[in-house]
């Protein structure tokens, strides 16, 4: 589980793609992967991965098809800047929102446009996703949790503050290009449950002790 907060930005070191796999190499300023292990999961431009093999600044992940299809990071070349967020602990704080690397899909970049302080950005995504975007709900893209400020049909806007703009790889993003977005977690729940679908019952938690 990740929470949006981007932690470092790295630099894309390695491709190596056969068919729609990809193993990738990154690295990483020190000592942001100081503690990090084999098997640990890093949120790479939002995308959950697994470490498979580390040193003191850099480590490899691999891709799978089906991330290959539904991420930017088939996009990705030598040299290409990414956003990186390593696990949160248990006991860690939650700063942004709960983000669980699971990219929904990719948005495009409609149009860029600066408000003060501010960038403003606005994205064309899948109608699929249309319950899960919603204005002042949350949502990660390329895994920075950001706020969404307005909706209107498949586009929706979000802000990029000046310390985003100064830490994540958001701020040299330019129109056409596409990110990774991930709706949030709760909203995927809860539209569940409104369906009808879901085992999670008033009649289930009463039976099980809730």
């Amino acid at each position: 589980m990740f929470t949006g907060i981007i932690g470092a930005i790295g630099k894309i070191t390695q491709v190596k793609q056969t068919h729609q796999t990809i193993v990738i190499g990154v690295a990483a300023p020190e000592p942001f992967l100081e503690n990090y292990k084999i098997g640990d999961s890093m949120a790479v431009n939002g995308v959950c991965l697994t470490a498979i093999s580390i040193t003191a600044n850099s480590f490899q992940a691999d891709v799978m098809p089906e991330t290959f299809r539904a991420t930017n990071l088939s996009r990705l070349q030598i040299g290409s800047p990414v956003n990186l967020e390593r696990a949160l602990p248990l006991n860690g704080r939650l700063e942004g929102h709960l983000v669980a690397g699971h990219v929904d899909a990719t948005a495009k970049i409609e149009r860029i446009w600066q408000e003060e302080n501010a960038i403003r950005y606005q994205f064309v995504f899948p109608a699929s996703l249309a319950n899960e975007i919603v204005r002042k709900g949350s949502v990660a893209i390329d895994g920075t949790s950001l706020t969404i400020i307005d909706v209107a049909g498949t586009t929706f806007s979000v802000g990029l503050i000046p310390h985003s703009q100064a830490t994540t790889i958001l701020a040299n993003k330019k129109v056409g290009e596409l990110v990774n977005i991930e709706t949030d977690l709760v909203a995927k729940y809860l539209l569940k449950e409104q369906s009808g679908n879901s085992l999670l019952t008033a009649k289930y938690l009463q039976e099980h002790g809730f």
